[in-house]
């Protein structure tokens, strides 16, 4: 009888296990694409290993979260010494890390440029305390789609070269809404970058998404001939920015 009881719990047991799986960590796993060249797959099943071991989120710069991947970060880098930005405009603070990491770059490359960054709530006071943030940083309160919120960013960078970085609400309309609002603010040769556009299967497949920033990227390129996808930027294999470092060449 005992030994019934325990084949019966270690059954069950092995059906919510299973369960588990297929309802968390499988969607997780977006399967490669049959036709993908090995050295793709490889690179697709190495960022979802990555993403899914939560790295990303466990990245801090001077102490402060950042929830970044730091080898866009160091592209990121790249392109503000190449085009020495004045302003980087983020959309997406979160506790104000990432902020403080283009601050840090940004005052290398153009040592009078600034950052503003925007988010719908302020979680960034330990960000404050930093004395680089202190020097450098506006943060603004609010939706980054919000028509206020765009005018003032406008207002501010009116006449300067400007960088901009979306990593705020990862789903198609909205990241599609940012691209439309902020794209006029950025000269010829500065560039847009659209972080998250792995997720929704390209390659990495979280729960709880659907169309985000990839879709937006393609329907923005869709109907603006002005901005092309910089294929170089994504040279470090592992990014989190697939198609998302966008170039204006007109």
């Amino acid at each position: 009888m005992r030994n019934a009881l325990s084949a019966i719990a270690l059954t069950v047991l092995v059906v919510i296990a299973t369960s588990l799986y297929f309802t968390t960590v499988a969607p997780w796993l977006s399967k490669p694409k049959p036709s993908a060249p090995p050295e793709q797959v490889t690179v697709d099943e190495f960022q979802r290993l990555w993403y899914f071991n939560r790295n990303a989120s466990r990245t801090s710069w001077m102490g402060v979260p950042t929830q970044q991947n730091p080898m866009d970060v160091w592209i990121t880098q790249e392109i503000m010494f190449d085009t020495k930005p004045d302003f980087v405009v983020e959309c997406g603070s979160y506790m104000g890390g990432s902020a403080a990491v283009w601050a840090t770059l940004l005052a290398q490359a153009n040592p009078a440029g600034r950052v503003i960054s925007i988010d719908v709530l302020d979680r960034m006071d330990e960000a404050r305390k930093l004395p680089i943030v202190k020097e450098r940083v506006e943060f603004l309160i609010g939706s980054s789609t919000d028509s206020a919120i765009v005018a003032e960013v406008a207002r501010r960078v009116s006449g300067k070269k400007v960088m901009v970085i979306l990593d705020s609400l990862h789903t198609e309309e909205h990241v599609l809404d940012e691209l439309r609002s902020y794209s006029p603010l950025v000269r010829e040769g500065q560039y847009i970058e659209v972080q998250d556009t792995n997720i929704n299967g390209h390659p990495v497949r979280p729960p709880g998404f659907g169309p985000g920033p990839y879709e937006a990227v393609q329907d923005f390129l869709a109907g603006n001939k002005a901005f092309v996808v910089d294929r170089d930027r994504e040279r470090l294999i592992l990014t989190f920015c697939p198609s998302g470092f966008l170039k204006r060449v007109r």
